[in-house]
């Protein structure tokens, strides 16, 4: 029996090519109007509080996650672009996407982390309710959002 390779989670350095795809499949997917371009992709690279997370089985992107520092909430950051491709789904690696995300904003002083998202995607919503992030007041001017959360982070371990 062929043993199946463990999700690996990588922050990036430089915004690749693979970042980029799957960034755009995760766009097609979920109908997203404004998307990143390659140059913004690298800001968020380079950008304190930052950064952008690939999960791979073996030598596939199969998930990504973006940690981007709010400018308008002191030591807050938002969690955007989560995202695992459906033959990957069932491994956890959205979890240990949001893992490494977190532990990273814990490592950078920041004490909260935001997302938008919108109703119809019950099964996001569902994993990040019981990650501990509760339903909060607008903080953004997304028009496509129909829903805010928070999360509140403890120190770092």
């Amino acid at each position: 029996m062929e043993t199946k390779p463990e999700p690996r989670i990588v922050r990036l350095t430089v915004a690749t090519d693979q970042a980029l795809v799957i960034l755009q499949e995760y766009y097609d997917a979920v109908h997203v109007i404004q998307r990143d371009t390659p140059g913004s992709v690298q800001e968020i690279v380079d950008a304190p509080g930052s950064g952008v997370w690939l999960a791979y089985l073996g030598e596939e992107v199969v998930g990504c996650v973006v940690l981007r520092k709010l400018r308008s909430i002191p030591s807050a950051s938002e969690c955007k672009r989560l995202y695992v491709k459906p033959s990957a789904r069932g491994n956890r690696i959205a979890d240990q996407l949001l893992d490494a995300q977190e532990d990273y904003a814990r490592s950078q002083g920041i004490n909260s982390i935001y997302l938008d998202s919108f109703d119809d995607l019950k099964t996001a919503i569902a994993l990040y309710e019981r990650r501990g992030y509760e339903r909060c007041e607008r903080y953004n001017d997304n028009p496509q959002a129909t829903l805010y959360m928070r999360k509140r982070l403890g120190s770092a371990p």
